[in-house]
């Protein structure tokens, strides 16, 4: 396991850019924006060491870099590259410094999706309180895959970052199939279970009302 120090993020970044360009969602999108990928690795690496270590190398601009590809950029693909930076740095980080890059992945996706799509985020829509960990096919809980309810007043949100899952409830019986950017709705104490049909990665946010906000809870009226 690896801390927050140099060697340590340029490992994190070979190796995570390294599943990204295997992605087949984005893959074709980074391959084609990259020319020379040592010096890409050089210039991530320095960003991350002045986000995370405040060593000030990064000179680059991450907005105008991303807006240049931005006809072939999609919202959901953000989720995608967050599950896969979340598995990379859990695997090959301290814990604790794994958390910190997740927080701080997050942030920037969502400044980068705000600078590209120029959506400011509904005030309505809530923040998840708790948010497991993304699963695959080999990894998800067996009691996620049997039947099970949220807690008294938790709702929860499936999002699928990749593949495809089912989310099969009881009261009144009904399935649900859940994509990237097509997430699912779980109402508190719903019985349900999870299915799978091949590879997948996926997890789970818990809020303590609608996750999709007041249009969101007027739909379950």
């Amino acid at each position: 396991m690896n801390g927050l120090d140099e060697p340590g993020l340029r490992q994190l970044v070979e190796t995570f850019y390294g599943r990204v360009r295997q992605d087949e969602v984005l893959g074709p999108i980074f391959n084609d924006a990259v020319e020379d990928w040592p010096h890409h690795f050089t210039q991530l690496t320095a960003f991350w060491s002045s986000v995370m270590l405040g060593s000030g190398r990064y000179k680059g601009q991450p907005v105008p870099a991303h807006a240049k590809h931005k006809a072939r950029i999609e919202e959901w693909m953000f989720d995608r590259w967050l599950g896969i930076w979340q598995a990379t740095t859990d695997e090959l980080m301290e814990p604790r410094a794994a958390a910190a890059l997740q927080d701080k992945a997050a942030r920037i996706a969502e400044s980068l999706k705000l600078a590209l799509f120029f959506r400011i985020r509904d005030p309505q829509r809530p923040e998840p309180y708790k948010t497991t960990a993304v699963w695959d096919q080999d990894t998800l809980p067996q009691a996620i895959r049997n039947e099970h309810r949220t807690k008294e007043g938790a709702w929860g949100l499936l999002r699928v970052l990749e593949g495809k899952a089912r989310l099969v409830f009881v009261d009144p019986p009904r399935a649900v199939e859940v994509a990237p950017g097509q997430p699912g709705v779980i109402q508190p104490q719903e019985p349900h279970h999870v299915e799978l049909d091949g590879p997948v990665r996926m997890q789970v946010e818990f809020y303590k009302e609608h996750p999709l906000g007041a249009k969101g809870a007027a739909g379950h009226g």
